[in-house]
């Protein structure tokens, strides 16, 4: 019998080493009634390499409005359901916040089971200031959006940390050149994992490194902020 409280508990699972995970974590995934994970084949690699038998459902971007309400009834009537990301903390540009949110407003307890998270953990290894950022998610897909919400970042003087696709990163760096200026720069990709690699330095020689050589993998974009670029630049 579960000794759990019911609830819905955001779970963080590991960004990719399946070393990085809290055993709180996997004590809450054995003894939850369910699993929600927005992929379920990755989450099932996690859950078999800690003999974890809880059953799995998918929850994601596509699914969320119409599996939401069966959930939530499931919660009202005192299950116990864990929430992953397909990797990293729940919540963060994934479709936990929507169930968190609509969990909350119906008086449901949310339960925050803390780990592995990319952006902190590129921001950590960036070498840029850590004392103050901002996080800004993925930018906008379209060319004029995405400049603009740039535009919006130019006089941000806290370090600002990115999500970025690999097939965008090249695109995204030569935009922040354009908008932002030639600052410092760190580009993590493959976090925790074998060919995990943070390159630093100004944007352009960034720029001119993986336009050589290609992106792959979960990439993080780290960015000074304005006054940091001012006392850089002396």
């Amino acid at each position: 019998m579960s000794v759990l409280e019911p609830g819905l508990y955001l779970v963080a699972t590991p960004i990719g080493n399946l070393e990085d995970i809290t055993l709180r974590a996997i004590r809450v995934l054995k003894e939850v009634d369910l699993i929600c994970a927005e992929d379920t084949r990755r989450a099932k690699i996690l859950l078999k390499f800690y003999s974890i038998d809880t059953p799995v459902t998918s929850y994601y971007d596509y699914n969320k409005e119409r599996k939401s309400p069966g959930l939530l009834k499931r919660l009202k009537d005192g299950g116990r359901i864990g929430l992953i990301s397909e990797a990293g903390t729940p919540g963060i540009s994934d479709p936990g916040f929507y169930l968190a949110k609509r969990a909350l407003d119906a008086h449901i307890r949310v339960i925050p089971i803390p780990g592995s998270t990319a952006l902190i953990s590129a921001l950590i290894a960036s070498g840029l200031p850590t004392d103050r950022f901002l996080f800004e998610g993925f930018l906008p897909r379209k060319k004029g959006k995405r400049r603009k919400r740039l535009e919006g970042l130019a006089q941000e003087e806290r370090t600002i940390v990115l999500f970025e696709s690999p097939y965008r990163v090249h695109q995204t760096l030569q935009e922040i050149r354009d908008v932002l200026g030639d600052r410092e720069v760190a580009v993590a990709r493959e976090l925790t994992k074998r060919f995990e690699e943070v390159r630093r330095g100004r944007v352009g020689e960034v720029l001119e490194y993986y336009g050589k050589k290609g992106v792959k993998g979960e990439v993080v974009i780290v960015l000074h902020g304005r006054e940091s670029v001012k006392r850089l630049n002396g």
